[in-house]
């Protein structure tokens, strides 16, 4: 089931003495989230993406434009007759019942011509169960369970009638790193096993990245780019999703081209033949250096972290607008950590300039 949003706006009015006019959640939103794809909304803490799930889901109702499922017109319809699942952060599962009664009750709730027997409704139990690896686990409470535990019967709730539409609203955010992990891997070995389109809503650029068919990038409740996850992080559309993508984030400085070459500071650094005379901000990727002796960027040396299969130089530079430069190169590398200076080389294809009045990307 695709999902098509048409202009879609929120405003919520504004509260206080000293807030005047309506506070705009979502601006004017336009994308298509394709049949039977996993979809990343990402973007940071207040952004609007939650209220994005919930216009989805019908919990909200829009100040303007549409929500289409398919080709039907949902914008006005309950989210009781969406056919959507929902999975919250906190899981809300009912303490008081089991595993097998928490995964049981949407069945229980289902009215007319879609009411099912007992036996129709164990068998659904079951292979949700089943689905989601929790079939030993049936008959304990969720008082009982691990935090990990708990998501997939929530995730099996959400399931278990086979909605139209899956919903997760931040669903990992309470899982230790190690969890979260595995639990991401299963969401997508799920959807992919049952085909339901998926909205997944996260902060987390790494979570989002690593199981999206596609990411859409929001702020302040305007779209702000979407594609597929290393289309994105290759070629973001402007200095912000280049800063929101990537972990160690990308090292931006203050530069500018003079005569075809890209200056940061007085060093030299790259040829940008074909772009004007113009005051950038520059982004370097953490994997765009290449230590050189007499390579063209110069900066202090600040010191090395070893990550294992891989060395993190620490340095900084007048130029840089980052409180340190992260360069990540191979644990092969040789490195003078007594040095006071270090050279880098640059990777053209990591290299990445900003309008500074606009902040758009500039294509070389």
């Amino acid at each position: 089931m695709k999902v098509v949003l048409q202009n879609l706006t929120k405003k919520f009015p504004a509260r206080g003495k000293k807030n005047h006019g309506d506070v705009i959640a979502v601006n004017n939103f336009t994308f298509e989230i394709p049949d039977g794809k996993l979809v990343g909304l990402l973007g940071p803490s207040g952004c609007g993406k939650s209220t994005m799930l919930n216009l989805i889901s019908g919990l909200l109702k829009p100040t303007s434009g549409k929500i289409l499922f398919g080709d039907d017109d949902v914008t006005e319809l309950p989210a009781e007759h969406r056919g959507i699942g929902l999975v919250f952060q906190n899981y809300a599962l009912y303490p008081h019942l089991t595993v097998r009664q928490n995964i049981l009750f949407p069945l229980q709730n289902l009215k007319g011509k879609d009411k099912l027997s007992k036996e129709a409704m164990e068998k659904k139990v079951v292979d949700a169960a089943k689905l989601v690896q929790i079939e030993e686990l049936m008959d304990r409470k969720p008082g009982e369970l691990s935090g990990g535990q708990q998501q997939r019967v929530a995730i099996a709730r959400a399931l278990v009638k086979m909605p139209k539409v899956l919903l997760l609203d931040e669903p990992l955010s309470n899982l230790d790193a190690r969890l979260r992990l595995q639990t991401r891997e299963e969401i997508r070995r799920i959807q992919k096993e049952t085909g339901i389109t998926t909205v997944f809503v996260t902060h987390d650029q790494e979570e989002a990245m690593s199981i999206s068919d596609q990411i859409v990038l929001m702020k302040d409740g305007v779209l702000q780019q979407l594609g597929r996850s290393q289309e994105v992080y290759d070629n973001p559309a402007n200095l912000f999703v280049a800063k929101f993508l990537g972990t160690p984030p990308i090292n931006i400085f203050s530069g500018n081209v003079s005569d075809g070459k890209l200056y940061i500071g007085k060093d030299a650094v790259l040829n940008t033949s074909g772009v004007p005379n113009m005051e950038v901000y520059v982004g370097i990727r953490p994997e765009g250096f290449l230590l050189s002796e007499n390579g063209s960027l110069c900066c202090a040396m600040g010191g090395v972290e070893v990550m294992g299969r891989d060395i993190s130089i620490v340095s900084m530079n007048e130029a840089s607008l980052n409180f340190s430069i992260r360069s990540i190169i191979s644990s092969d590398s040789k490195v003078d950590e007594n040095a006071a200076f270090v050279h880098f080389d640059l990777k053209p294809n990591k290299v990445l300039l900003f309008d500074k009045k606009t902040e758009k990307r500039i294509t070389f």
